[in-house]
């Protein structure tokens, strides 16, 4: 049932995108073509984020998008779309939890509008995933724990914050592995598409508006000002709303057990973007894992709650709700799990 669930939705949404599909995809292949034209991979007019066709990723991003660039364009659109399914796939299996917690996330990805709307775009969420699943499986392992965040981080900026984490658990080494693997990441892009695209990079973030007045964003400060707060009192909103979040963080990372502190770092890193879409809240599947795995069955209402079944009806407020819900519920969860979750693998 699993199964039908996630491949029907995922193909139906394919099926009625028609020229949404690979939206996302699109800005990140174009960056690529104008790399093998010898042209600049940066376009240094948008003021605005969410733009059609705007590159705004870290530049070793680029690499990876680079092969399917060689593609024609639909062909490309197509393959990127089986790698990112491919990709959250894996993050599932890579889960921590029983096999029973499996099944059921891939339901509800299949349920889920933020997972199905991320894949529809060809959005970077699937790959963010499988890196934090594969962290959660492996947080007792310096090493790999520092390369799966360094590459999170080469993907979007977001994952830093769990290095934050892991230097409020004094882990050292994760810090360290994860430098390396940045260090060869900034010596390969530099190589291959020059020192400048850093200089560019940093421009273009520079340079985009005021995040709190772009349109479709879900922060607290944002949905404030489209509630018609002035856009000064929505920037000390949403000011307000990162300190908090940065403070759950920091509680986690010195007080919090291993697991819950690691997931509010997950769910945290999305928060503390000034843009907050609203496919970013399929990473909401990680805490809802942990806790369904628990025994918490109430968890499964937040990616119900964010469902395609009423998304024409679901308040932009849920958001920011259903990110808050899961930023603390696994840390205030101090009940012990029920006994077919204890024995789920570690």
């Amino acid at each position: 049932m699993a199964i039908v669930v996630f491949v029907g939705a995922n193909l139906a949404v394919q099926a009625a995108a028609g020229d949404t599909r690979g939206y996302d995809y699109l800005a990140y292949d174009a960056a690529a073509r104008r790399l093998l034209a010898g042209q600049p991979v940066y376009d240094l007019t948008p003021e605005v984020a969410g733009a059609f066709g705007i590159y705004f990723y870290p530049p070793p991003f680029l690499l990876l998008a680079l092969p399917f660039a060689m593609l024609p364009a639909e062909a490309a659109i197509w393959a990127w779309t089986a790698f990112l399914l491919a990709a959250f796939v894996l993050g599932v299996v890579a889960l921590p939890v029983r096999p029973t917690t499996r099944w059921l996330i891939l339901i509800l990805a299949g349920l889920m509008w933020p997972f199905l709307y991320a894949v529809k775009l060809g959005q970077v969420g699937p790959l963010l995933f499988v890196l934090f699943a594969l962290g959660w499986r492996w947080l007792d392992r310096d090493r790999e724990l520092g390369v799966v965040t360094a590459l999170g981080t080469l993907v979007k900026l977001q994952p830093a914050v769990i290095f934050l984490w892991a230097a409020l658990q004094r882990r050292w080494a994760v810090l360290a592995w994860g430098a390396v693997v940045g260090l060869i990441a900034l010596a390969l892009t530099s190589i291959v598409l020059g020192l400048g695209v850093w200089g560019d990079f940093l421009t273009l973030i520079r340079q985009v508006s005021d995040p709190v007045s772009t349109p479709h964003n879900f922060t607290p400060g944002a949905i404030a000002y489209q509630l018609g707060v002035p856009a000064d009192v929505a920037n000390v909103i949403q000011l307000a709303a990162m300190v908090g979040v940065l403070l759950v963080v920091i509680a986690g990372g010195l007080w919090g057990a291993p697991v819950p502190g690691y997931l509010a770092a997950v769910v945290a890193s999305q928060l503390l973007s000034p843009i907050l879409w609203d496919h970013y809240a399929m990473l909401l599947l990680l805490p809802v894992a942990y806790l369904l795995d628990r025994g918490r069955w109430w968890a499964a209402l937040v990616p119900l709650a964010l469902s395609v079944l009423v998304v024409q009806i679901t308040p932009p407020i849920a958001y920011p709700i259903c990110f808050a819900v899961m930023l603390v519920a696994p840390l205030l969860d101090r009940g012990a799990p029920t006994s077919e979750a204890a024995a789920a693998p570690a």
